[in-house]
């Protein structure tokens, strides 16, 4: 290729990065009223006194962000550290983990399923796993609460087999939120590793099975590796809404088992405040972009043959071609929505 067909090219790709961000403006300007500005309101909230019946007195003060992690007491004043508020992040890091890690379990079968069906039944396959979807997600906490209740399908069906005398005690429980959480967001973790697999090659599974591979050396070897990063993406979507989850802790955990989505709601409303709740959020974000950012170098580790890396945008910068891939952006902006406290403040 000539100098000048190469100057061709680069001049229709400034034209079409043009046009591609002249199109995104009106989104860019959405999200950036929904989105950021109500992150930059909870920083300043932040950084704020508290009123004495909710809302903020404004004057500069850090007392929010010193009672995220400290307790001071309000007869002798000595300082210590804020163990329920570390008991509660310990707590929703946990059970987001264990939630992921069950969806995973469940979820990497159910695609490995659904890429080996014809390729005129996937459709029909990934229509069933999306159903879930068109119901509302307290309509759904409540079906698992009616399955794992005192009377509920389980222990009902246990004790007619005569297998338990009494109901095992599952609700209202840390079991019930990770069984919950699990429930809700497992279509999250089947749809991107269906993407991967889809791509997948099973010609050099076969391969493996003519030198004598076991099974378990094919997944491990094989398989697991070319799906990468659909597991990473899927565990991402997965961890972030469990993280900042609310209603299914507050339905299946009974007030008892609280997470940081709770926590914050309750600074909110009952404990009236709200740089405290502001403070908790800000430092929930910044747990989530901590996932991201792992997210994001994993991803760059397995490379970019399989998976959500296909939504590509390019940008020029100095007659160079920059490629940045959609993943990492689109899941921080779904970490904006769906992980701020701020969002329960008013409910």
């Amino acid at each position: 290729m000539t100098a000048q067909h190469q100057e061709i090219a680069l001049s229709i790709r400034r034209l079409k990065v043009r046009r591609n961000l002249f199109l995104c403006t009106p989104a860019l300007v959405v999200l950036t009223i929904a989105a950021v500005g109500p992150l930059l309101i909870m920083l300043l909230y932040s950084f704020l006194e508290a009123g004495p019946y909710g809302g903020v007195i404004w004057n500069l003060s850090t007392d929010g962000w010193f009672n995220v992690f400290f307790h001071q007491d309000i007869f002798d004043g000595t300082v210590s550290v804020a163990d329920a508020h570390l008991s509660i992040f310990w707590r929703s890091v946990n059970l987001s983990t264990q939630s992921t890690l069950l969806a995973l379990a469940l979820g990497f079968p159910t695609a490995f399923f659904i890429a080996t069906r014809p390729e005129k039944t996937r459709g029909l396959w990934l229509f069933l796993i999306t159903i879930p979807f068109w119901t509302n997600l307290l309509i759904r906490t409540f079906a698992i609460m009616q399955v794992i209740r005192d009377q509920g399908i389980i222990n009902t069906f246990l004790i007619k087999l005569g297998l338990i005398g009494s109901p095992i005690e599952m609700l209202y429980t840390e079991f019930a939120i990770m069984t919950g959480m699990t429930y809700v967001y497992l279509p999250l973790m089947v749809l991107p590793l269906y993407a991967s697999m889809e791509k997948l090659d099973f010609q050099l599974v076969e391969a493996a099975y003519d030198l004598y591979a076991t099974r378990l050396k094919v997944l491990w070897k094989i398989v697991i590796p070319l799906v990468k990063p659909g597991i990473v993406a899927g565990s991402i979507l997965v961890f972030i809404p469990s993280l900042g989850a609310y209603v299914t802790p507050r339905v299946l955990g009974g007030g008892r088992n609280l997470m940081l989505g709770n926590l914050i709601e309750l600074q909110f409303q009952q404990g009236r405040n709200w740089p405290l709740g502001a403070a908790l959020s800000i430092t929930l974000l910044v747990i989530v972009l901590v996932a991201l950012l792992l997210y994001v170098r994993a991803a760059r580790r397995g490379g970019n043959g399989h998976g959500w890396s296909g939504c590509s945008a390019e940008t020029l910068s100095d007659s160079k071609i920059t490629r940045f891939h959609g993943d990492g952006c689109s899941l921080f902006l779904s970490a904006l929505f769906s992980n701020c406290g701020s969002r329960h403040l008013f409910i």
